[in-house]
């Protein structure tokens, strides 16, 4: 599918409403750590400093076949982007982005505005009110929109709460496709006890294109919470497993999923 002739207002949407499986990319933080960036630097801040090096993680996977790519934004919202002297680089920071993740698609690929966790606990489990974190949300949509994202991925979330208020900002300035995807741990449910069927239901009240689960333990857990999820709704789920926990090996510590187990799940 070329995303420049689909129109980025319905390509997303029809590529989800075709009923086929498609391949989204990979990991951004750890190619760009593979390539030799430290972690102690601001990742979303390489799409100004380092944009080649961004642009080369995304080609590679457009070049193994993904179908849509993110944007190398989870982390760029305001509050992260301030313990790196950036807040105020927001928007510029995520429309950045986009223009890098296009360029590598070379229309060979769709682009979704990837928006991750705060960092900080909202109300009722902490300071920020839901309108703060909504407002904090916002500048980073808007800077995506800008860019001319073809939909959004909000993803690791665990907080049911606050991926709503990520949501809403989402909805506040784009009536593009979203697709919502929370973390899981051994018991299939997320850090806060929310299981797999809770999430399928409240995400699709709020309208959400996809819903699906990213990182988590590994492709076992995430295939049992993708059938419970596929239980309770008709909704298109995503899944994007990462290769579990790391093992203690010896005095190494190593990930024991390998490609060939990774395909077995897919």
């Amino acid at each position: 599918m070329n995303a420049q002739e689909t129109k980025g207002t319905n390509a997303l949407q029809e590529l989800i409403d075709d009923g086929r499986v498609h391949v989204m990319d990979g990991a951004m933080g750890t190619e760009l750590y593979a390539s030799g960036i430290f972690v102690n630097v601001s990742f979303d801040g390489l799409n100004l400093e380092t944009p080649d090096v961004v642009e080369t993680v995304h080609r590679n996977y457009v070049n193994a076949g993904a179908e849509v790519i993110e944007t190398n934004t989870f982390g760029a919202n305001p509050v992260k982007l301030s313990g790196y002297g950036l807040a105020d680089r927001t928007e510029e920071i995520n429309h950045a982005a986009v223009g890098l993740a296009r360029r590598s698609a070379q229309g060979r690929a769709l682009v979704v505005g990837a928006i991750g966790p705060l960092g900080i606990r909202i109300e009722p489990l902490g300071p920020t009110s839901r309108e703060e974190a909504q407002e904090f949300y916002k500048r980073q949509v808007d800077g995506l929109v800008e860019g001319r994202v073809d939909g959004f991925v909000l993803e690791t979330f665990s907080d049911l709460n606050e991926m709503e208020q990520a949501f809403k900002a989402v909805r506040s300035r784009s009536p593009l496709p979203v697709i919502c995807q929370v973390t899981v741990g051994d018991d299939a449910c997320t850090s806060y006890g929310t299981s797999p069927e809770d999430v399928a239901t409240e995400v699709a009240s709020w309208g959400a294109s996809v819903i699906g689960l990213n990182c988590s333990v590994g492709p076992a857990v995430m295939l049992e919470a993708v059938e419970r999820m596929a239980e309770v709704t008709d909704l298109p789920i995503s899944a994007q497993p990462n290769a579990g926990l790391p093992r203690a090996v010896g005095d190494r510590k190593i990930y024991l999923a390998s490609p060939k187990y990774m395909a077995q799940y897919a």
